[in-house]
């Protein structure tokens, strides 16, 4: 009888958990007045998002929106798929445009991001920077707790412009213990070197592909606009709906 009842549990456990998922709703019109469908001049155009374009207007390509669609909700399928199982997923858009953007997604989203400069070895040599983590939090603490005030006003301002370069750098991955199930890259071209450490560490990638872009570098590419504000941000609400839709519910 206690086999059966956990048995039933575990059964509306799992219809929960997947009636949580693919709640997102994609409309083509609404990603067309995004502007997701405009890609660049034809002469930026790489040969192998071919397949995701309709055509050419005043001498720049139009990706197919029907084709963004599939593949945005097979991104996003995935996403609620690491989420649901605990995993993270490093929100990356260093593009000034999309900065905030991404920063903001992510820590709504209570997940890692990085939103400045890229550090090489962040995902190869991660070591060596959580050894430099360890150092910021612990900076951090003995500022919080007065420790630091023993010192001269000089050598406070010095840990303080510290304490500010470090939370540029590794604020948005100061919790990133181990290497994260999968990245969202804004920008290929951009952050082409997250990019390669990810592939490297067989990280699983997804990633808004523009037309001057090479889809077949990600495991996940969203065919779409990757320079207008209204494009990201129709992305990252989207992608925000579907984690949240699962976290909401555990």
């Amino acid at each position: 009888m206690l086999d059966m009842i956990k048995t039933t549990e575990k059964t509306t456990k799992t219809e929960k958990a997947s009636s949580q998922k693919n709640v997102f709703s994609l409309d083509v019109s609404e990603m067309q007045k995004a502007g997701l469908h405009f890609g660049h001049k034809t002469s930026k155009i790489h040969p192998k998002m071919g397949e995701y374009l309709s055509g050419i207007r005043n001498g720049v390509h139009i990706i197919d929106a029907e084709k963004t669609k599939e593949k945005l909700h097979e991104a996003l399928t995935f996403i609620q798929d690491v989420i649901s199982k605990g995993g993270k997923i490093v929100f990356v858009g260093t593009k000034i445009q999309a900065k905030e953007l991404t920063k903001s997604t992510a820590e709504e989203c209570k997940q890692p991001y990085i939103v400045n400069r890229w550090l090489g070895g962040t995902f190869t040599n991660l070591e060596v920077i959580k050894k430099r983590i360890d150092y910021f939090k612990d900076l951090e603490n003995k500022k919080t707790t007065g420790e630091l005030e023993k010192y001269t006003k000089k050598e406070r301002l010095i840990f303080d412009k510290e304490l500010k370069d470090l939370e540029t750098k590794l604020g948005g991955i100061k919790e990133m213990n181990k290497l994260p199930e999968a990245i969202i890259v804004m920008d290929m071209i951009k952050d082409e070197i997250a990019i390669k450490e990810a592939k490297q560490k067989k990280v699983k990638i997804i990633a808004v592909a523009d037309t001057n872009c090479d889809p077949t570098l990600v495991d996940f590419p969203i065919p779409a606009n990757d320079d207008a504000m209204s494009s990201v941000k129709y992305i990252l609400e989207k992608i925000k709906q579907a984690i949240l839709s699962i976290k909401t519910n555990d």
